[in-house]
């Protein structure tokens, strides 16, 4: 168990200023920056995996650029939506209830990936039907760079001193201005490294090297399994939302573990019912 003296003992928090830069009144804070970077990056990325058609089943992309211009608003959308109503149905509601104006106080906790996954998806549903687009192929493509949207938004959250880790005297811990004296976890840069760069990186090897987007829908099993294997991980570090705490008495089982879970099977179900579809086709 550490000591208080070793708690007290390690580095402080790295002083970087939220607000990434001013225009008169107008702040602009590095998390809505890593936003648009998440955003715009991974919208180049996925043009660059829909331009190669010999990654795709038949050597025929099954979506245009230009699709994929026009998508690019309704992902925005599904993000920036599904993840703060994801965020007051699981973790804010009781508090939301009392004072509903929180509901648009996006600085009180933020955004949950689970509601901004559950956002994205809805769109994408709705974006593949009108366009004519195989719906697996469009989740995979959406699933190869969404770990790039992770890594943005992750590395925001360690510049805002929030979502920290569980009190560590490992090396490497840090003291947050908002985590009283002690030090924590770097939680957020965990979840940097393994669900965005570690996740960018086996998804690509697996499309560029393995030609898995000829297997519509094994993409997107993976990107499911390897987050929440990632996220619950990762929960083992990360100090659970205050207003929530640990569930069911324990103390270690949080709400991210939890919403996590059923992404495993979900995962697995995916992966096998896409070499199924193959396997039938053939």
């Amino acid at each position: 168990m550490p000591t208080v003296a070793n708690l007290l003992a390690i580095m402080p928090f790295p002083n970087i200023d939220p607000i990434a830069f001013s225009i008169g009144p107008l702040a602009v804070h590095w998390y809505g920056l890593a936003y648009v970077a998440g955003i715009m990056l991974g919208w180049y990325y996925a043009r660059l995996i829909a331009g190669n058609d010999s990654l795709w089943p038949g050597n025929q992309s099954p979506i245009t650029k230009a699709q994929l211009d026009d998508f690019i608003v309704w992902v925005a959308l599904g993000i920036v939506l599904g993840g703060r109503i994801g965020y007051i149905l699981f973790y804010d509601l009781g508090a939301i209830i009392e004072n509903p104006i929180r509901a648009i106080q996006i600085w009180n906790g933020g955004m949950s990936f689970h509601g901004g996954l559950t956002g994205t998806t809805i769109a994408m549903l709705i974006f593949a039907r009108r366009n004519s687009i195989p719906i697996w192929s469009l989740f995979d493509i959406v699933a190869a760079v969404v770990p790039i949207g992770l890594f943005c938004g992750r590395i925001a959250n360690f510049i805002n001193g929030e979502l920290w880790g569980r009190l560590t005297d490992v090396p490497w811990a840090v003291v947050f201005p908002t985590g009283g004296p002690f030090a924590r976890h770097p939680s957020q840069l965990y979840e940097a490294g393994l669900e965005g760069v570690v996740l960018v990186l086996v998804l690509a090897l697996m499309i560029y090297v393995l030609r898995a987007l000829k297997t519509p829908g094994f993409i997107s099993g993976v990107f499911v399994c390897g987050y929440a294997m990632s996220r619950i991980f990762v929960e083992f570090f990360r100090e659970p939302d205050a207003q929530l705490g640990y569930l069911l008495g324990t103390n270690w089982l949080t709400m991210g573990m939890v919403l996590s879970s059923p992404m495993i099977l979900l995962g697995i179900w995916a992966m096998v019912r896409a070499r199924r579809q193959i396997a039938v086709q053939n």
